[in-house]
């Protein structure tokens, strides 16, 4: 973990609805908050069942002195969602400065956007932040329905005919190949959105032959391509059998059995959570953007705070880089 983690007490300073199933929350915090830039995150302190844990928010734009984040209630919340949901204004919070794992080159002539559903969060912050400095950009946006997309009216606003919206109940979806094929050949891509949506952009962008290290994303770790089901693990060596309810994920559940677990970003990004899965034949949901396409595909390994077994039981080592 990360020694320069500065934590401050805040307290909720507004709360208003930015889609059916998404809410804006703002904090205002103690002391001098620092210039951060779009794509930040915080991490917030929550409840979880009676026990303390913490939860990671992508950080929007707010007023001076404020943090803000926008956090989507999932119908299959771990808990994180429903307290933040539950937070009213006036209520005191822990949470740290926010700081930055999906950056901005700030260098392309030309930036495409890309974001899907609740992933909408750190591509706001990025398109206000391009449109200030006048950068030539295009944002696509889908969601299942219009109301469920966040920000849509202030993007409008913002953004007129640069921004495409793509209504999934009414047969719209984002077409990767025209969008790749229409951006000039220095242009960057950045890209939010769930798991299915980021490995169909790979392949997309790869095909179109431009260099991998112009397609930027981060990915939303509750989006599987499996339903969430509950599973068991055996921890190697250790005879500890550990249950993982479908509304938990692998290191939580770790960790409330007493395994010590190294661990940072729950987002599936850094790999410190990793374990070793024992043996062949054990189903993985690969929810991270940590392992490679082919690391995923050979089975042994996942991240213990996104990814899960698509159910059943596995023996798994939680200390084989040791």
């Amino acid at each position: 973990m990360r020694n320069k983690v500065e934590w401050r007490n805040g307290k909720v300073a507004e709360i208003r609805q930015v889609a059916e199933d998404v809410r804006y929350i703002g904090f205002a915090v103690d002391g001098p908050v620092p210039r951060f830039d779009p794509g930040s995150h915080s991490n917030i302190a929550v409840e979880i069942d009676g026990a303390a844990a913490n939860r990671t928010y992508t950080v929007i734009p707010a007023p001076p002195g404020q943090i803000a984040v926008a956090v989507k209630l999932h119908p299959q919340s771990r808990g994180g969602s429903r307290y933040m949901w539950s937070l009213h204004e006036g209520q005191e919070v822990r949470l740290t400065l926010p700081e930055n794992r999906f950056e901005l080159s700030w260098r392309a002539k030309h930036y495409l956007l890309l974001a899907g559903g609740i992933g909408i969060t750190p591509i706001y912050g990025m398109a206000k932040a391009l449109v200030a400095r006048g950068a030539s950009v295009r944002v696509v946006y889908a969601a299942r329905s219009r109301g469920l997309m966040a920000f849509a009216n202030e993007l409008e606003a913002l953004l007129g005919d640069r921004l495409i919206l793509r209504d999934n109940s009414q047969g719209q979806h984002i077409d990767l190949d025209a969008e790749f094929a229409a951006l000039p050949g220095d242009a960057e891509c950045y890209l939010c959105g769930p798991i299915g949506m980021l490995e169909a952009a790979k392949a997309a962008w790869t095909a179109s032959g431009r260099p991998v290290s112009r397609l930027r994303y981060e990915v939303f770790g509750d989006s599987g391509l499996f339903a969430e089901k509950p599973f068991s693990v055996e921890v190697l060596n250790r005879g500890t059998r550990v249950a993982v309810r479908s509304d938990q994920s692998l290191l939580d559940a770790l960790i409330g059995a007493g395994v010590e677990m190294i661990h940072d970003c729950r987002r599936g990004e850094c790999g410190l959570c990793a374990v070793q899965v024992m043996g062949d034949g054990v189903e993985i949901d690969h929810r991270d953007v940590f392992f490679s396409a082919e690391e995923k595909a050979e089975g042994h390994k996942m991240c213990a705070c996104v990814s899960r077994l698509t159910e059943g039981h596995a023996v798994i080592d939680v200390g084989y880089r040791n």
